[in-house]
């Protein structure tokens, strides 16, 4: 028998939950809840960690956490603070009790781990954070430095080293420092003339909002909720990947329509747990981190990494924005999950800390998952997949605004990527191999390099079970119908980032591989006789056709089909909460017309040896634009992704 569970910030721990006599904290209701029950939580504030003390049996078993119809509920992991008192001109300092904070003070804890950045000689940040009214701090390393801070209004991006417009200038200013002492820690903030008393001044405490504490805690739904302010750590690869919510290495979560801001780190973890490994390579520095992270990819098979027992997550619908490291963050634990119809931005802007694990959405070893109909802007990385892109879907997203907007790093493929708009002004880089491209528009820079000294797994077909491993050579791609724009270099990327091949506009980086399978493998059978040896210096295939290049954007010199066009502008506009497209096309671009694409029309994929398939196994069907027109076996539409584009002025609403 299922119940409905009642939490109020009226009700007591000692009433029996009813809706007559409410508890008062969620944790409460979650040491009661059993499989099929419900909690509903009614309006107010709880500044509490909930830790689920079970989870559901089964899909139709599932124990839902969810808000009040109509209620607005929020969880924080902060605490409010008082009895600030003035100390020099616009900073106040406040002396907080160390009892607040329990085992775990934020202020006294590193963002540290594998893969973070600082400079020679710079000073490390903590995971604290001071909030004004809900607008949060940058940490300084001394207390001199809050007298008179600078108004920043650009910052060096740390991929491209070229200068950015910072969102919000007069948050520069907002600035805060600690020191934790035996019983007290005391924070100096310089609050621009506000009195920290009188407003809503926070202090993060906690490291989750809703994060279990133990694994495999399966088919949890929470939604509807706010939740915000958690003090969570850095979580590369080859760490415990603890969000301010997520899972902690479970099955079957649900994390739907609920507005989820101000992780010091990672707001949605699908992320690895701590056995499989935990900043090895900063801790021991006996061996880089790459290698402790393959390392953790086996690690996680012994202990039953797979689908009977973990992964299959939804996580849709929800507003994710203002996380200093990732929006949605997962290695190993975020296979067979979907990520739709997210709104994700000002993700890693602050820049008070950087390492090569940021992104709206950064994923390992993402294994059939489905990325569809985000709307993500403004994040230093719009969406990175490295490692194991593999049955992978990038579908119908709105990205515009991002620093770049898609990286895939090592990974052999199969994946897909359709009709999505990539608006930013580097719109793809593939360090990868084995990847689909049906129906994009490309309006920024292509990135190409191969990555020879990092061999990584590939796998079965929609299976964790590894198949083999190898470096990544780079090419075995396709492109069909894709509308790509031409540009400035210089002034969208720099001097090209962090070295390695230049980006261009178009596929012109493809220019020096076969067009063929068969021509790659006379390459091959020319080259002297041997083994491993004759592969090496053998760029793979690329597969294009139909695609449409404009405003100096050039195709693959290999490429059938391709329509090259003059000018043509590009520009993603937002109104209100509504997202369009406006275009401008030449009368040439009504010629370029493309017929429906499906898996059976994309070469197998060599590495992996791999179809483009459904996660059931069935060819992969790429039927739906991006504002949801679904096209029909012989019809012929727009190249791009949005069916009904046309030459001339249009504008058309995306999202």
């Amino acid at each position: 028998m299922t119940s409905v569970l009642h939490v109020a910030t009226t009700g007591s721990d000692d009433a029996d939950g009813s809706a007559e006599q409410p508890f008062r904290t969620i944790n409460r209701a979650a040491a009661t809840a059993r499989p099929g029950d419900t909690v509903v939580v009614h309006g107010g504030e709880y500044r509490e960690w909930v830790t689920p003390a079970r989870g559901g049996l089964s899909d139709t078993r599932r124990i839902t956490y969810t808000a009040a119809d109509g209620e607005h509920v929020i969880i924080k992991g902060s605490e409010r603070i008082t009895g600030w008192v003035p100390d020099g001109g616009t900073v106040w300092r406040a002396d907080v009790p160390n009892t607040l904070f329990g085992d775990f003070n934020p202020f006294a804890e590193e963002v540290t781990g594998d893969w973070v950045v600082y400079a020679e000689g710079a000073p490390h940040k903590h995971l604290g954070d001071v909030y004004l009214n809900g607008r949060s701090f940058h940490e300084v390393a001394g207390r001199a430095e809050l007298d008179d801070p600078p108004l920043r209004t650009e910052v060096l991006d740390d991929w491209t080293g070229l200068a950015d417009r910072v969102r919000d200038p007069e948050q520069t200013r907002l600035v805060w420092y600690a020191q934790v002492g035996a019983e007290q820690t005391t924070i100096w903030a310089n609050f621009q003339g506000a009195d920290p008393n009188a407003e809503l001044t926070e202090v993060n405490v906690r490291r989750s909002v809703f994060y279990p504490l133990v694994p495999h805690l399966d088919y949890i739904t929470v939604r509807g909720f706010e939740l915000a302010q958690a003090a969570t750590p850095w979580t590369p690869p080859t760490a415990d990947q603890p969000g301010l919510i997520g899972p902690n290495w479970a099955k079957g979560w649900i994390i739907e329509d609920n507005h989820i801001h101000d992780a010091k780190c990672s707001a949605i973890s699908l992320g690895k747990e701590r056995s499989t490994g935990h900043n090895y390579s900063t801790e021991r520095g006996d061996k880089p981190g790459y290698q402790y992270q393959l390392e953790s990819v086996f690690a996680a098979r012994q202990i039953g990494w797979d689908r009977e027992h973990i992964g299959s997550h939804i996580v849709r619908r929800n507003t994710i924005h203002d996380c200093g490291q990732n929006g949605i963050v997962g290695h190993l634990g975020c296979v067979f999950s979907t990520i739709e119809d997210n709104h994700i931005y000002n993700i890693a802007l602050k820049r008070e800390f950087y390492g090569y694990e940021i992104g709206g959405i950064k994923l390992h070893a993402a294994i059939d998952v489905v990325i569809r109909h985000n709307r993500i802007h403004d994040c230093s990385m719009g969406t990175w997949l490295d490692w194991q892109t593999q049955g992978t879907r990038v579908s119908r997203n709105v990205y515009y605004g991002n620093n770049r907007d898609l990286f895939v790093e090592v990974s052999h493929g199969p994946y897909l990527v359709d009709h999505n708009v990539f608006g930013s002004r580097a719109s793809f880089e593939s360090f990868s191999q084995g990847g689909a491209f049906v129906g994009n528009l490309f309006a920024g820079t292509l990135r190409l390099e191969a990555v020879m000294d990092r061999a990584t797994p590939y796998h079965r077909p929609h299976s964790t079970q590894v198949a083999g491993y190898a470096f990544i050579r780079g090419g075995d791609d396709r492109y069909i119908g894709n509308v790509f724009l031409g540009g400035d270099i210089a002034a969208a990327y720099g001097d090209g980032g962090q070295g390695g091949e230049a980006p261009a506009y178009g596929l012109e980086g493809y220019d020096a591989h076969p067009a063929s399978f068969e021509e790659y493998v006379a390459r091959i059978e020319a080259q002297p006789p041997g083994d491993h040896q004759r592969y090496l210096d053998v760029v793979q295939p690329v597969y294009a056709r139909d695609n449409v290049y404009a405003a100096g954007a050039r195709p693959f010199a290999g490429e059938t089909g391709p329509q090259v066009l003059g000018d043509a502008t590009v520009s993603v506009i937002e109104d209100g909460d509504a997202v369009y497209l406006e275009t401008n096309f030449p009368a040439e671009f009504d010629q370029a017309r493309v017929g429906v694409v499906g898996g059976r029309d994309l070469p197998r994929v060599r590495f992996a040896d791999a179809e483009f398939e459904e996660p059931d196994g069935s060819p992969a069907v790429i039927d739906v634009d991006l504002t949801g027109q679904r096209r029909k076996a012989g019809d012929t539409a727009a190249a791009g992704p949005v069916a009904a584009l046309t030459s001339g002025p249009s504008r058309v609403r995306i999202w």
